[in-house]
């Protein structure tokens, strides 16, 4: 998207080469992500607005649906490939051919509503794997928990609603998107979190409103919205959280994955543009699904 734009290339390379340099990658199975397919994302997003997106792609240059999305000529192959990347990490998870993922894709998707592209995102990854989880799977229920420093507004777009998906969310408030404060419910678990918070209050939203929570709803499968952007290094936020944070919140999704639904997670990127900070984060993340 050009030298200035903080959705670039080098998030992914940061994330795979330090896991590479600690020994962490040896641990993984890792795989190319497939594209979805038109039925796989017609679950969670409008078949008019799948063709806006693919219409919208430029044969060359830069185009921007809005100031901060934007799409060059290989956006939408990336889109869809993101997509596709939680749809086989679910498969595999519940086909028993891993334990649990982290899709490690761009672009992010958790602010795609399900008729509009919005924050850097054009298909929903995490809401297109619920879905699948739920429709091809017959899961009866999901959780989407989301740690990203910004507020989930397209998950909770296309899902409000549906008693078969719970989403559990911390992110910094008032902030963009500036949502996730109404419509709060026991299925819509939302706290916002006030600017330079810290981990205190951060751990102290998950323990006493999440975790309650997730197991009243005993999901049977949980994703995971992974965005590192709340790093105190990252100044696309300024919740201040740590590496260590991260490898915590991790612990305890597992714990309700474990009691609740055979220990199967899905996690996917999302934000987190501080380069060093995002693959420290991302590494604190994975060592926790790895069990080491």
């Amino acid at each position: 998207m050009g030298s200035h734009h903080p959705e670039c290339p080098d998030r992914l390379t940061a994330v795979e080469d330090h896991l590479l340099a600690i020994g962490l990658l040896q641990h993984l199975l890792s795989e190319t992500a497939p594209a979805a397919s038109r039925e796989q994302l017609l679950r969670v997003h409008d078949g008019g607005y799948i063709d806006s997106i693919a219409e919208a792609s430029p044969r060359n240059g830069i185009v921007h649906l809005d100031p901060d999305t934007a799409m060059n000529p290989n956006t939408l192959s990336a889109a869809f490939h993101a997509a596709g990347a939680v749809v086989r990490a679910t498969d595999m998870v519940i086909g028993g051919n891993a334990e649990n993922a982290f899709c490690n894709v761009r672009p992010p998707g958790h602010h795609a509503r399900r008729r509009q592209a919005m924050g850097f995102c054009f298909f929903n990854n995490i809401a297109v794997g619920a879905a699948h989880a739920l429709v091809a799977h017959g899961l009866e229920r999901v959780a989407i928990v989301d740690f990203d420093v910004h507020h989930g507004n397209g998950t909770e777009d296309i899902f409000a609603g549906d008693d078969r998906v719970m989403m559990a969310s911390t992110f910094q408030h008032p902030f963009y998107p500036y949502s996730g404060t109404e419509g709060r419910s026991g299925l819509m678990v939302n706290i916002p979190l006030a600017a330079y918070s810290g981990s205190a209050e951060f751990r102290k939203a998950v323990e006493n409103f999440w975790l309650p929570a997730l197991h009243r709803f005993a999901p049977r499968m949980v994703f995971v919205s992974a965005g590192f952007d709340a790093h105190r290094d990252d100044d696309m936020g300024s919740l201040q959280l740590v590496e260590d944070d991260y490898g915590w919140v991790t612990r305890q999704i597992m714990d309700i994955a474990d009691r609740h639904a055979d220990g199967r997670i899905v996690s996917t990127l999302e934000g987190g543009y501080n380069l060093p900070a995002l693959a420290r984060s991302a590494a604190a993340h994975v060592r926790q699904l790895c069990g080491l």
